[in-house]
């Protein structure tokens, strides 16, 4: 299966992705759309002409942000969303009426420094990342039926090569706890519930993929200090964290191979892909760079299916 290329690259941004790209009729929701890399795309798509729902846990900074896409004239709406809480996820779906063309899976939580965990005893970066919006897209499989040809995009990140999943002791009920092993093992599970996804849902005209959006300064390095900030490379070196350090992203930038999956039709039909830089990933096979590829153990599909029931049980 030959890798697939676009017209893209990395320094693309979401707004070139999508030029000359009609959305008009399709409604997409975005999870996180109320900052970082899910509010540039929320903006792109709906620049192209979807109708946008940012699904945000803070509906004013939703609200806000809603607020700035909607100065040029553009469909967006806010509902409340947390993915860590089971009935939330519920009282969203169960208020979505009609079809429902993309949903993009794109919040996250990362590196906590302490071990925390659900009101059902899960921990919360296995919970949030990857469990949360699992039950959001099994809630939602319905609408995304109707739509026919809906794409559902995931993101996730090149720090799955931290961790696989440990089926094992997933929740860290036995293993001492470490933030980015746990980070790493909720980015791997997201690639492996797409693989899952596309090979089940694709009767349903159904395509999902994943993707790593690169390095973009976000709230998501918010739970990092100082010598993490440094590991990655985000602090120069008399300790000030440039807007976009060498080597990162804009915003804008990190949200061009979210919309170019949700929304382009260059990669119409694909599924079951990850992708980085606009472009499908190379596997993995040894100790990557941990900076970019997707690792073989992220596809393998004996534990896509194995995480699908894992995740049915809890989530389904």
């Amino acid at each position: 299966m030959s890798p697939v290329t676009t017209s893209f690259t990395a320094r693309s941004t979401a707004d070139e992705v999508l030029t000359g790209v009609a959305l008009t009729g399709r409604r997409a929701v975005v999870t996180g759309g109320a900052s970082g890399i899910g509010l540039e795309a929320a903006r792109t798509l709906a620049a192209a002409g979807a109708e946008v729902t940012l699904a945000v846990r803070d509906t004013e900074a939703g609200e806000r942000a809603a607020a700035d896409i909607r100065a040029g004239g553009r469909d967006v709406r806010v509902a409340r969303l947390d993915l860590a809480d089971r009935a939330s996820v519920d009282a969203f779906a169960a208020h979505w009426t009609g079809p429902l063309h993309i949903l993009v899976n794109n919040a996250g939580i990362m590196a906590l420094p302490e071990l925390t965990r659900t009101a059902e005893g899960w921990e919360t970066q296995f919970a949030v990342n990857h469990l949360g919006h699992a039950a959001l897209t099994f809630a939602l499989h319905d609408a995304l039926a109707a739509a026919g040809g809906a794409r559902i995009v995931v993101v996730s990140s090149s720090a799955h090569q931290m961790s696989p999943v440990v089926f094992d002791d997933i929740h860290f009920t036995r293993r001492p706890y470490d933030g980015w092993s746990a980070y790493g093992q909720s980015k791997t599970a997201t690639i492996l519930f797409t693989v899952a996804l596309a090979k089940r849902w694709a009767a349903d005209g159904i395509t999902a993929n994943a993707l790593h959006p690169g390095g973009i300064m976000t709230n998501l390095q918010r739970h990092l200090d100082e010598g993490q900030l440094r590991f990655v490379g985000a602090l120069d070196e008399q300790g000030r964290r440039p807007a976009v350090p060498p080597g990162w992203k804009t915003p804008q930038q990190g949200a061009a191979t979210t919309v170019l999956l949700a929304g382009s039709p260059e990669v119409q039909g694909v599924t079951g892909r990850y992708f980085e830089d606009a472009n499908e990933a190379a596997v993995v096979t040894g100790q990557g760079d941990g900076r970019s590829g997707v690792a073989a153990y992220a596809l393998d599909q004996n534990d896509a299916d194995r995480l699908w029931e894992l995740t049915v049980r809890l989530a389904g």
